[in-house]
């Protein structure tokens, strides 16, 4: 009985070790962006029954280290045919081992797929995303607050102070969602957050405070500006949301007409009218928008780009892995991707218009040339989850003030750089 059990056991571990994309015609894809789980599901099931090949859906998000799920992957022999990566720093795990799609037919239909060092093309961009101070266009009319007003941080002060005066008679929770929890959060304020310091305002090509980060180095007056708009936040945030909240409390909460404003991107359009379209319908399915994070004056453009992309693993079935993202890419595809994802398309030749509450605001900066770019993708995966994303906590939770926050910062990514 007990060598049974032993032999039981050891079959078990191999089973659990064997690919589970080890099937005729099919693939495997891990996606890291769980707001798209479903509607990425819909469109594997549609593809199976356009051409009878399968793709497994693989969603993992939410603060899970992507990267180091997928190392484990790899050393088991289980990699995915498909998988996320997030700029160079995820990229350089996987050296040798993505395939060149230069020569696929979609690469010829959009601008924002990933080229690496040696010029080839290993990224597939499944969406564009924007990142700007979102809100609620019916509570910003009820308290009298135009958008168009808030040009930088004293009018973006005004404007939270009008809001928190009428809170109750707004029947609002808080100005804005704002959450700094270190260990939920940290990709939100040390990366989407920073990137507005790296950023806002900038030519889509200009790396200056990037480069400058990479010096392991802070300039200092833009960066004590943007901390003061951060100490705004800190001040108008839901309290029970700032430090102990998580994701789900916060979108959740700004579909609901909690807070006239959240700290999120345009991703969680998608979530309000699907996910939470029950709150979102009994707030009255709001008109949102977006205003640029303008902690100094002028500052007029929010950050857009594909937030991540997806590799082909060289090893796995490529011929099947192409032919999916090359029908992802297309009419039927698009439809899913736009209509139920809420994506906006990077696709050149997509006419499909997204039913989602944020398609509008960031297609109006786009054509205005008013986008500057996500330069914080370059910087070291980890420097948001181990070093930066605590400082903001500390700061939400009153053991900083603005000199003591960017002074902490400057001496963290310094000490990071070295």
């Amino acid at each position: 009985m007990k060598k049974f059990l032993a032999v039981f056991l050891v079959l078990m571990m191999f089973v659990a070790l064997m690919p589970t994309a080890a099937f005729a015609d099919g693939i495997r894809l891990f996606n890291g962006k769980i707001e798209i789980a479903e509607p990425l599901e819909h469109a594997a099931k549609a593809y199976e029954e356009a051409t009878g090949k399968h793709v497994e859906v693989e969603s993992l998000g939410g603060g899970v280290d992507l990267q180091a799920t997928l190392k484990q992957y790899y050393q088991a022999g289980n990699m995915p045919e498909i998988f996320v990566f997030e700029g160079a720093p995820d990229l350089a795990n996987w050296t040798g081992m993505v395939v060149d799609m230069s020569d696929q037919p979609w690469a010829a239909d959009t601008d924002a797929g990933f080229v690496d060092e040696s010029g080839a093309l290993v990224g597939f961009p499944y969406t564009t995303e924007a990142i700007g101070l979102a809100y609620n266009k019916s509570i910003l009319e009820k308290a009298g607050v135009d958008p168009a007003s808030i040009t930088g941080p004293e009018s973006m002060k005004a404007a939270f102070e009008a809001i928190d005066a009428k809170k109750d008679e707004l029947g609002i929770t808080a100005v804005i969602g704002y959450c700094a929890n270190a260990t939920e959060l940290y990709w939100s304020t040390g990366q989407h957050l920073f990137g507005q310091y790296l950023d806002a305002g900038l030519d889509r090509d200009d790396t200056t405070y990037f480069d400058l980060l990479m010096e392991g180095k802070l300039d200092q007056d833009r960066f004590t500006a943007f901390a003061e708009m951060v100490d705004l936040f800190n001040q108008y945030s839901d309290p029970a949301l700032l430090v102990s909240g998580n994701y789900d409390l916060q979108v959740s909460g700004f579909a609901a007409g909690k807070y006239a404003f959240v700290t999120q991107g345009s991703w969680i359009g998608s979530s309000l009218t699907n996910q939470y379209k029950d709150q979102y319908a009994a707030a009255g399915n709001f008109e949102c928008g977006y205003v640029p994070y303008c902690f100094i004056e002028g500052i007029d453009t929010i950050l857009t780009n594909a937030p991540s992309h997806w590799a082909v693993y060289k090893d796995g079935n490529v011929a099947e892995a192409e032919e999916f993202l090359n029908w992802l890419a297309g009419p039927d595809g698009q439809q899913i991707m736009v209509q139920e994802a809420g994506c906006v398309s990077p696709f050149k030749s997509c006419t499909v218009v997204a039913n989602d509450p944020f398609a509008a605001p960031v297609s109006e900066y786009a054509a205005a040339g008013k986008t500057s770019s996500w330069h914080w993708m370059g910087q070291p995966s980890n420097l948001a989850q181990d070093v930066t994303g605590a400082i903001f906590q500390d700061f939400a939770m009153g053991l900083e003030d603005v000199q003591s926050f960017t002074e902490a910062m400057t001496d963290v990514i310094a000490d990071f750089f070295k």
